[in-house]
């Protein structure tokens, strides 16, 4: 099967969010319940193993058994919660929790994950990231050397700099550079043909976000010339010299996380 027969990576998907990256889309009261749910079992409120009260959550949360029910089972597709007959509803073992869950992602990062975490994202940056740019190097298509080339010059303008070929340290726009890098890897990983690498970027892209606005935040080190050497090499076909490349970028991440 070609990359084109496998068309392009969906970025949305059911509502229940079971597969692995896929977010729950619910609305109303129902979205609600289930994020107010979901802060109590990542801020501690409910512990690993505890029995949740479902009479004291429906009066809490101000909603209906049915839409309580509904909540649940979100969790539940999500490695969260778990039922037993004569037990009740309960939180299951972290270990269990879908982490390649993109609302499981977000909830870890926003209750305050540790600096364990960051690191073991940065462990899987490195197994995947230099492969899906050698990859990039032998599949890319001029639609995708466009992606990278428009994220790097985001990059640039949000730096308030142009093109260099030297790191230094520079100041620019948190919020458009932000979004410069999450261009970047979005593109990068797209542009590997691998349907897999590319849906990857549901797990790696919201925690590097986290990750740049700390360091955006700053006086950093320039982050164009090594992604702009990753784009280089992809468009020369290059595929030792991307993967080289791309470790060079996982590289500037681990020296500039706070």
């Amino acid at each position: 099967m070609t990359r084109k027969d496998r068309g392009s990576p969906r970025t949305d998907g059911p509502g229940l969010g079971g597969a692995p990256g896929v977010s729950y889309t619910g609305r109303g009261v129902h979205r609600i319940a289930v994020e107010a749910l979901a802060r109590r079992i990542f801020d501690g409120t409910y512990a690993e193993g505890d029995l949740l009260d479902l009479p004291g959550l429906m009066a809490e949360l101000d909603v209906s058994q049915t839409v309580l029910r509904e909540a649940i089972k979100v969790l539940t597709t999500k490695g969260l919660l778990d039922a037993r007959q004569k037990r009740g509803t309960f939180v299951r073992p972290r270990d269990d929790w879908n982490l390649l869950d993109s609302d499981v992602l977000r909830w870890t990062i926003d209750s305050g994950a540790p600096g364990a975490f960051f690191a073991d994202l940065l462990e899987l940056r490195r197994a995947v990231e230099p492969a899906a740019a050698a990859l990039a190097a032998l599949h890319r298509t001029d639609a995708d050397l466009a992606a990278l080339d428009a994220a790097l010059s985001a990059m640039a303008a949000a730096e308030q700099t142009s093109v260099m070929t030297d790191a230094v340290m520079t100041e620019g726009d948190p919020v458009l550079a932000v979004r410069a890098d999450a261009s970047f890897h979005t593109a990068l990983l797209t542009a590997s043909g691998n349907p897999f690498f590319a849906q990857m970027r549901r797990v790696i892209i919201p925690a590097l976000v986290v990750r740049d606005r700390l360091v955006h935040a700053g006086r950093h080190e320039h982050p164009l010339p090594t992604h702009a050497r990753v784009a280089e090499r992809v468009r020369a076909r290059d595929q030792d010299g991307a993967f080289a490349a791309m470790l060079d970028v996982i590289e500037l991440s681990r020296r500039g996380h706070p």
